[in-house]
């Protein structure tokens, strides 16, 4: 008796059932992994997160002087907690600022406490990081209630990117996004600031082709968009980025800032950035506990493979990434409605039946992940500038997406890859939404492919090649399949890359009260049935 199929594509359950099982195999030596070590960015977040802000005059921020004290003294194998609570307890340090300004001069001796000294500074330290997550709850509690207020858009959102350098310019642009139908708005952060092992403090005005992600940024582009959203009757989301080698932190500042989603892919840095494997997949797991907290939707990075491999034979690691993705984000406490998995417009315009092919992708992610909210992005790797084909391609994308019910779909601009897009490009793109979306409203009901078709078959051989790349995966392990070029081409072996001197493996007395308080709100979540 055959099985029974389901969806569109006839996918085969028990083939699904085998692919997720396959990506938990692969990923849960990573987890265990996460789970032993730390890094200087997850210790500097639990000091965020417990109310120490600002830098010196040089702009180095109080958190990398407190955690670089602490490390010199101690280790970071500990965690920066105890020691820190207890030099507050033990000192005549006003706060952790004092603390902090002190240790930057050299002032203050660090030690890991036992006993009941111990018992002592793990109660304070916990109460600290307890207080910002209060604020953190609290901005999630604000958000529904502005969606309530102000009303939500209908899907597929319009997520578009505006970022000039200063956010005093970036505020008025993205209202003006938003006035003309935007839904999303992405603040692309400055070049390279995903390898400042730092966050940058206060207001910017100037950055290379974005602008620095920071926490004063968030909040004035929070206050913009709630402006805006107010006048408009919908709420218009806030996007930043996470990756990098400060993804706990900046995770953390957008919890306190709220925003509404976040750039946060399990291996984007590591191969785009060269960032060490080992501090992503740390830095990455404590990250999504607080997106999950603060009830952020994540956005993965899966398009990007297909910027440096081809769209056609490397489509299955999409798939797979997308399955590694979803299980590293659901072990860390995020629900389906915040996995914004990541897929591409991005086979070559002159392959013969490359339409075809872009709608099984999309129908198969689709089909996959049916409660995720997907974010579909646009072509870049052939926009050539040649304005009236990009226009034109853009317009299959829309289609597609149209087709296929995609979620967040990312605009796709004109002159996208040759140049910085001009507004009068950001125009005509939404324009081209509009039409499509309006004018194909209710065709994904009448789409339905042959079931021996071309659709069909394509999307079933990607599964399969997904299964097969997983099963490899398996067998070699998850870090040697990144070091050998499995994704993107790009070889990133887990003893390289940047970052690696910032992860340290846990002491059997480590201590992190913030992953202490997530782990249990997740726990406690779960035993009611409720919400991450």
């Amino acid at each position: 008796m055959s099985r029974q199929r389901t969806g569109k594509l006839q996918l085969d359950p028990v083939v699904v059932r085998k692919a997720r099982g396959l990506a938990r195999k692969a990923g849960t030596p990573i987890v265990k992994l996460a789970r032993t070590h730390t890094t200087v960015s997850v210790e500097r977040a639990v000091l965020r997160l417990a109310g120490l802000p600002g830098a010196d005059p040089d702009g180095e921020p109080w958190v990398n002087h407190l955690v670089d004290a602490v490390r010199e003294d101690v280790g970071l194998e500990h965690g920066v907690a105890l020691p820190v609570w207890h030099a507050l307890r033990s000192g005549d340090h006003v706060d952790l600022t004092a603390l902090a300004q002190k240790a930057a001069t050299g002032s203050v001796v660090f030690e890991v406490p036992t006993g009941v000294d111990a018992t002592r500074s793990r109660a304070a330290a916990r109460k600290s990081a307890a207080a910002g997550l209060r604020i953190i709850d609290r901005n999630r509690k604000d958000r529904d209630r502005l969606v309530r207020r102000f009303g939500d858009p209908p899907k597929p959102w319009v997520y578009l990117i505006v970022a000039t350098g200063d956010i005093y310019e970036d505020m008025p642009q993205a209202q003006a996004a938003a006035r003309e139908g935007a839904d999303i708005v992405a603040v692309i952060r400055s070049t390279g600031q995903s390898l400042l092992d730092y966050v940058p403090e206060g207001p910017t005005r100037e950055g290379y082709a974005g602008t620095y992600a920071t926490q004063e940024n968030f909040k004035l582009m929070r206050a913009a968009l709630d402006e805006v959203s107010a006048e408009l009757g919908r709420y218009v989301r806030l996007t930043n980025y996470a990756s990098g080698l400060c993804m706990p932190e900046i995770a953390t500042l957008a919890g306190l800032e709220r925003l509404d989603m976040m750039l946060n892919d399990s291996m984007y840095g590591i191969l785009f950035r060269d960032i060490n494997p080992i501090r992503t997949f740390v830095d990455q797991r404590f990250s999504r506990q607080i997106h999950a907290r603060a009830g952020i939707i994540i956005n993965t990075g899966e398009d990007n493979y297909l910027t440096t491999a081809d769209g056609v034979e490397a489509a299955h690691t999409v798939t797979v990434s997308q399955l590694l993705n979803e299980f590293f984000a659901k072990e860390a406490g995020l629900q389906d409605g915040q996995l914004g998995l990541g897929h591409a417009f991005e086979i070559t315009p002159e392959v013969p039946e490359s339409f075809r092919m872009e709608l099984a992708h999309a129908l198969l992610a689709r089909e996959l992940f049916p409660k995720a909210p997907l974010k579909w992005m646009p072509p870049t790797k052939h926009m050539t500038g040649d304005v009236f084909g990009g226009y034109l391609l853009n317009g299959f994308f829309n289609l597609v997406g149209s087709m296929t019910e995609q979620d967040i779909l990312l605009v796709g601009m004109l002159t996208e890859a040759v140049h910085t897009p001009w507004l009068s490009d950001r125009d005509l793109a939404l324009q081209n939404v509009r039409y499509v979306f309006n004018a194909t409203r209710g065709l994904s009901e009448d789409f339905v492919p042959a079931h021996d078709g071309f659709v069909v078959q394509r999307g079933h051989q990607v599964l399969g090649e997904a299964v097969e790349l997983l099963e490899r995966i398996v067998d070699d392990g998850l870090l040697n399949a990144i070091g050998d070029g499995t994704f993107g081409l790009m070889k990133r072996p887990a003893d390289a890359g940047r970052g690696l001197a910032g992860v340290a493996q846990h002491a059997s007395d480590y201590y992190n009260p913030a992953s202490e308080l997530l782990a249990e709100g997740f726990a406690a979540s779960r035993a009611t049935g409720g919400g991450a």
